[in-house]
């Protein structure tokens, strides 16, 4: 499909300490830890930071990469940046990769380009596809629930997506469990492989806990891919002695201010921060750990902006054993 320009030789190694998850009942499996380019691949950071983060994932075993065609700054340009990765560097292993992308949220003006009508979803598709550079994406998936198109019609887009060859599998991202199961009622009516849902959570955030989709994800035999899982940096060490001048707070305030950082989350964030040092983990390691730990959770979804980040997250994989009174006191300190 592509020419390679430029020598990446990944390591040889790189599937032997990664572990790999069914998506659910599917035969679609997913490495435990997959990279998220959301904030990090626009048109903001340097080519060569990406590229770098991207080697690191793929010779760490991380064979997912998953992108939505609003993701940037500015919208598309992450997907353009990630094709001319692909391009440039993985011409001979598209194969080993399970890339996603999505549509739903607004992408471009006019009532065409947001929701979840045929003809957004599957015109976002086609845009997607040509910014990658592919002929198709693994997964793509319906990325918000949508209360003024029908279910049926979104389903049947997703459909159309995968009979015609531009999706492996499809997916549904941001749904709670009442409407996750109507749409799987009639994906199984249409005989779509839908195998994943993608939803926020982690030890802060628990709504897939009270909206039914986590119980319901399970129920089903889909799988269940979370974002957030950091709360934006919130279940880190790096609020702990104020705000660092690189943080995120500092220099980019669009999904995370100054303002969260209340005395009360902030008391919740030391005491987190004792339990993980009880266990001999970063608090970012156990956030993930703490994810990992749950058979629910096919795989988490991470965002780095440096090599050494997708490093450490993967570290979160060597000690995902919790006790019952560990499990506990986290509940008991984040509220759940």
């Amino acid at each position: 499909m592509f020419e390679p320009t430029a020598v990446y030789t990944p390591d040889p190694t790189r599937y032997e300490s990664m572990r790999y998850v069914h998506s659910g009942d599917s035969g679609l499996q997913l490495p435990e830890v997959s990279l998220g380019l959301w904030h990090n691949f626009g048109d903001i950071t340097p080519y060569a930071q990406m590229k770098e983060v991207v080697f690191t994932a793929f010779d760490n075993g991380i064979t997912h990469f998953d992108l939505a065609n609003n993701y940037g700054p500015e919208p598309g340009s992450a997907e353009k940046n990630f094709g001319r990765i692909m391009r440039e560097y993985f011409p001979c292993h598209r194969d080993e990769m399970v890339i996603s992308t999505k549509a739903g949220y607004e992408m471009w003006d006019g009532p065409y380009g947001r929701g979840g009508s045929r003809k957004y979803l599957l015109s976002s598709l086609d845009q997607s596809l040509e910014r990658l550079g592919l002929d198709y994406v693994d997964i793509f998936y319906h990325h918000c629930m949508d209360p003024d198109t029908p279910v049926e019609e979104s389903m049947g887009a997703l459909a159309q997506a995968v009979n015609s060859g531009r999706a492996i599998y499809a997916g549904l991202s941001n749904y709670d469990g009442p409407t996750l199961e109507q749409a799987a009622a009639i994906l199984d009516e249409l005989h779509v492989p839908f195998v994943i849902n993608q939803n926020r959570y982690n030890i802060f955030d628990r709504t897939i806990e009270r909206n039914g989709l986590k119980e319901t994800a399970k129920k089903l035999g889909k799988g269940l891919i979370t974002f957030s899982p950091l709360e934006q940096g919130l279940l880190t060490d790096r609020y702990l002695n104020g705000i660092p001048a690189d943080s995120r707070i500092a220099h980019d305030g669009r999904f995370l201010g100054e303002d969260a950082l209340t005395d009360e989350r902030m008391g919740q964030i030391r005491e987190l921060n004792t339990i993980a040092q009880q266990r001999g983990q970063t608090l970012a390691e156990m956030a993930l750990a703490w994810l990992l730990h749950d058979d629910a959770v096919t795989s988490v979804l991470v965002g780095a902006s440096k090599p050494q980040q997708v490093l450490d997250d993967i570290a979160a994989m060597n000690n995902t054993d919790f006790t019952d009174e560990e499990l506990r006191r986290i509940d008991e300190i984040a509220g759940a």
